[in-house]
Parts: structure tokens; sequence; C-alpha cells
């Protein structure tokens, strides 16, 4: 089994890129193995890895079909539909409430 070289912060060679980066660039790693890890030291804990990608064996992104789009597009109406009163609110209903602002904060609350 062979060990990944490890870079320093701001220290790792030319070619190399993280997912973020592949992305920004248009690029996915298809499937290729980590090639190499990037280490962020830190005072307390251990420190922040990243993990790093050939660039020159990375495939381009795959475009977004009709279906896809069509897809999102209906996940991201689900998103915003509340489960108590049935009616799209017009924004993404938060986790943490669980439904729309008229639903969480009843109002006899807000008369108060």
């Amino acid at each position: 089994m062979a060990t990944l070289p490890v870079y320093r912060w701001r220290l790792a060679p030319d070619g190399y890129a993280t997912y973020r980066q592949l992305r920004a660039l248009g690029l996915r790693p298809g499937g290729q193995d980590v090639a190499a890890q990037l280490e962020r030291p830190r005072r307390r804990g251990g420190p922040l890895v990243a993990f790093l990608y050939r660039i020159d064996d990375a495939k381009p992104v795959r475009p977004m079909t009709p279906a896809r789009w069509a897809a999102l597009a209906k996940a991201n109406a689900a998103r915003r539909i509340c489960p108590e009163c049935r009616r799209d609110v017009g924004y993404v209903i938060p986790t943490s409430l669980g439904m729309c602002g008229l639903c969480a904060v009843p109002e006899e609350q807000c008369a108060a």
C-alpha cells in the first residue's frame, strides 16, 4: 500500500488541484484516486486536510440534460412547500422549523 505525498498549505506543486479547484476549471476527478494530500496546521486539534487530484487525469464536467434540469426544479419546488399548510411559500423552508413562518408562529403569539 503506497502512502500519499503530503504537502504543506500553499506549497503543492503545479498539476494538482482540490475538488473545488477542478470544478472551477470545469473538470471533475473522473474516477481517479486521490493523488496527494494538503495539510494546513492548526493550533488546536489535528491539521486541516484537503485531497488533491491530478489535473491532467481529470475529465470535463458532464453537461446538464433537460431531464436533470427538470428533476432539479422539481426538488427545489418541493423544498418550498410547507408540510403543514401545503402552500408554496416562495422561499426554502428552514429545516430547523420544518414548516413555514406562518405555521411556526401562530397568530395568537404574534398578537401578544
